[in-house]
């Protein structure tokens, strides 16, 4: 646009290379690169074909990492999805050995997910003044205590069904079809949140909700929305875990929550809201789904893969803050 003086005036932010090469996406690639040449040098059996036939029983967790951005960029919590896993996983199998068809134990698995996650929703938009990992770790309880409760004393329950299960485990050539899903939902979440205005208003609560409010967005609604996509992601999750484990027990989906989370602050979403990426979070679940797979082929045991990934996580966390930290000493420095 040119002004009164002729000069043309550029509305576009300029995006230098420099900025886009030093951005953390751009180092988690890096990352993802050594971890790989890592792995493959610690282990002879740590090949593409290896990698591809052990990723279905991580990529589950992917499903979850997705709507727990949103969550995590709204700047709350969501602690109850691992005991949503565990119980559609369980109403799912269930379902199965009633001898019901496939497709009705799919919409089983989705519709328990969707309703646990709507029942989170519900409570933290209608009570709005209660903390949302407070609600969330009492439902966490009432969901693990209900698939429990349906398990019975044995404490598990296995698929006399499999061949539906054996369906969705299936392969095209090398590569499982849970890489296909978890691809399809990756581009989803990304071009929302990235390219919509939903995206945006996420964004603008997760800064300041109630300047969000006063501004016309639906903060309440939006909250709801994304609460219930998580019970409905942590459904597709139990369903393709199922098609791994061919069962349940009282113990599946442990730990899922923190993996997610994990995720996605190692990705550089900020627990404290309105700031990440999902494109950084997708590469760093990628990096720990990797290790995990690069360690557990050497037989490392997997307490000293857990230490090793929260050493990961601290780091994450530590770096942005030791950096502001630079930058601002440097300004100081400079006013001076």
């Amino acid at each position: 646009m040119a002004g009164k003086s002729g000069r043309t005036i550029v509305n576009v932010p300029d995006k230098s290379w420099k900025k886009t090469l030093l951005c953390w996406e751009s180092m988690l690639v890096v990352v993802f690169i050594l971890i790989n040449i890592f792995c493959a040098s610690i282990s002879s059996s740590y090949q593409f074909s290896s990698v591809l036939r052990e990723m279905p029983k991580y990529l589950t967790e992917m499903f979850l990492l997705f709507p727990m951005a949103y969550i995590l960029i709204l700047g709350e919590i969501d602690i109850s999805v691992g005991a949503i896993v565990c119980l559609s996983a369980t109403m799912t199998c269930m379902a199965s050995n009633k001898e019901w068809p496939f497709i009705v134990v799919v919409l089983v698995s989705l519709l328990v997910g969707t309703i646990c996650g709507f029942v989170n929703g519900l409570i933290l938009t209608k009570f709005t003044e209660l903390p949302p990992m407070i609600v969330t770790l009492g439902t966490q309880i009432v969901f693990r205590g209900i698939a429990e409760i349906s398990l019975g004393s044995g404490g598990s329950v296995s698929l006399s069904n499999t061949e539906g299960f054996r369906m969705i485990a299936g392969k095209v050539g090398t590569i499982p079809y849970i890489l296909f899903v978890v691809a399809i939902f990756a581009v989803i979440f990304t071009v929302v949140l990235s390219k919509t205005t939903f995206g945006r208003s996420v964004y603008a609560i997760g800064s300041n909700s109630r300047a969000a409010y006063y501004s016309g967005i639906h903060v309440q609604r939006i909250r709801l929305i994304i609460y219930t996509a998580m019970g409905f992601m942590a459904g597709l999750a139990a369903l393709f875990l199922t098609s791994v484990l061919y069962g349940a027990n009282t113990t599946t989906g442990n730990g899922f929550e923190m993996d997610a989370i994990a995720m996605a602050v190692f990705g550089g979403i900020s627990t404290a809201g309105g700031k990440g990426k999902l494109q950084g979070g997708i590469i760093s679940g990628l990096i720990i789904i990797c290790l995990r797979i690069g360690l557990g082929q050497i037989n490392m045991n997997p307490q000293l893969i857990l230490i090793i990934l929260g050493a990961l996580l601290i780091l994450a966390v530590l770096l942005p803050n030791i950096g502001g930290e630079v930058k601002l000493k440097k300004k100081t420095a400079a006013a001076k």
